[in-house]
């Protein structure tokens, strides 16, 4: 290899390449942060559906149509069912209830798509968290101002354990909250 030629590979090609190394990995990384993270992740929904309106305005409880957050791990996703409750009478003329109407007389449930994901490889208990007075609010935004609901907060392994380490400061409201367990096995299983 001549002198010239290693000079042009040190000088001119290894910079080109580390840079282009460094712009591609700066890129991704800042353009997957949503889908990492989850932050701003908003899905359009198959049916419109308020959570201002129905949360916010008309004070319903989460738990109304979340049926199973007090004694499962996952907070259902609601039926048909629940929601014609209502609207077997309530606003059956909108389009977005003719739609409803339509999942429910079919019988095929409603394919909402998934907006709120702790990863396959962690362990998470929404009964625990929700019957130890945990509000909704702390970990999925306040749902109740949103019309279209995106994913408010990080479920990354940092956030969770920023909260299991410093509970007082992360939810005040709760009088006497001892920290979580932090250990890896806790949502490692």
């Amino acid at each position: 290899m001549s002198k010239q030629f290693l000079d042009y590979l040190l000088r001119v090609r290894l910079p080109l390449v580390l840079f282009v190394v460094v712009a591609s990995f700066s890129i991704t990384y800042f353009v997957s942060r949503a889908e990492r993270d989850g932050i701003g992740y908003s899905p359009v929904q198959p049916i419109k559906f308020s959570h201002l309106l129905h949360a916010g305005t008309l004070k319903i409880d989460c738990q109304y149509c979340h049926t199973s957050v007090e004694s499962s791990r996952h907070a259902s996703i609601p039926t048909t069912s629940i929601c014609m409750n209502c609207h077997t009478i309530a606003r059956k003329d909108r389009p977005e209830i003719i739609k409803l109407t339509k999942f429910y007389k079919e019988g095929t449930p409603i394919p909402w798509k998934r907006i709120h994901k702790v990863p396959d490889y962690a362990y998470f208990n929404h009964s625990v968290h929700v019957n130890k007075g945990i509000q909704c609010v702390s970990c999925h935004g306040d749902i109740a101002q949103m019309e279209v609901v995106g994913q408010m907060n990080s479920f990354v392994m940092k956030a969770c354990l920023d909260c299991h380490r410093n509970a007082q400061a992360k939810l005040p409201y709760l009088k006497q909250v001892k920290n979580g367990p932090d250990n890896c096995w806790a949502c490692h299983r």
